[in-house]
């Protein structure tokens, strides 16, 4: 079971990285990225609440006082992290995209040391300046070449969906510590996102969509849902049931753009340069070195389990 459970995070990351295909084509139609996002959310909510309801009913409870949290989670960092990945996707080759979007580790320690007082370490700023180096080398900017897609904008909007989707992590901790569960917190931070984006949702377009090959767009909208909202989610938090949160959140940030640079080269013919590989590596050690725990943390850990055993 556990090595079955070793897979879920790497699907997960893999379901997450094919995000850009289903962007881009949408794009191409010429539907927004606010429209998108809803769409895909809206379809989201109603798979996540028929599963939540046959599945456990105690998991839609939550505090009045706490819905600020799910605020925050939802419209500040949902929102800001699928409204930029959707543009990145747009502006640079899907793999360079993920490679930004996982460098949220690193807004991560900023925000920990500045809410929860986490310390900031040498191996966390070598780790820090590894993975930003890896980023340079995966953008082609140190090169000239056609095979890799990239703009400075679309490069600082790729970083931004990384601050957004650290801050979505910190508000989950959060929540986390006041003892909600992870479908609970993701399907209430997708309520309230779902609320911010209804009334400017361009749901003629999205007709014109579906119209247009009624049998075939229905089908993509959907699958758009289930791979890059329902089925991730769901397989993260299975993972995090058998497999320490360290270990899986390794195996999804190596997962993410791996599989985006094998669909922008088998989608969009974007192909990958020795210089980019290698980039992609390095960002990949980097942020598995940033996620392992420390002696410090291993031990305490420890003692933790010591005294809830005792």
């Amino acid at each position: 079971m556990k090595k079955l459970m070793l897979m879920f995070p790497i699907i997960s990351g893999g379901l997450w990285g094919s995000a850009g295909i289903f962007v881009r084509k949408l794009s191409y139609f010429g539907v927004n990225s606010y429209t998108i996002i809803s769409s895909r959310v809206l379809i989201a909510l109603i798979i996540l609440f028929i599963g939540i309801l046959l599945f456990d009913k105690s998991l839609l409870k939550i505090k009045l006082k706490d819905v600020w949290i799910f605020i925050a989670s939802g419209v500040l960092g949902m929102l800001g992290l699928n409204f930029c990945y959707n543009e990145s996707v747009n502006q640079l080759s899907l793999s360079l995209a993920a490679v930004l979007l996982s460098l949220s580790p690193i807004f991560v320690i900023f925000f920990e040391a500045i809410l929860f007082k986490e310390k900031i370490t040498l191996r966390k700023i070598s780790c820090m300046l590894l993975a930003i180096l890896g980023c340079l080398l995966a953008s082609g900017i140190l090169e000239n070449t056609t095979g890799m897609k990239w703009s400075a904008i679309g490069i600082l909007i790729g970083i931004l969906s990384a601050f957004f989707y650290a801050l979505y992590s910190v508000m989950s901790k959060v929540a986390m510590g006041k003892g909600y569960q992870a479908l609970t917190i993701t399907f209430y931070s997708l309520v309230t996102l779902e609320i911010v984006l209804l009334p400017i949702t361009d749901w003629h377009i999205l007709k014109d969509f579906v119209i247009s090959s009624p049998i075939n767009n229905s089908i993509f909208m959907l699958l758009n849902s289930l791979c890059t909202s329902v089925l991730p989610y769901v397989l993260y938090t299975l993972s995090l049931t058998h497999i320490e949160t360290g270990k899986v959140s390794i195996l999804a940030s190596g997962g993410e753009p791996i599989a985006a640079m094998l669909l922008g080269m088998l989608f969009f013919s974007e192909i990958p340069t020795i210089l980019s590989l290698i980039g992609l590596i390095l960002t990949i050690i980097a942020l598995s070195l940033l996620c392992m725990p420390t002696k410090d943390k291993t031990n305490e850990l420890t003692t933790v389990n010591k005294k809830i055993s005792i």
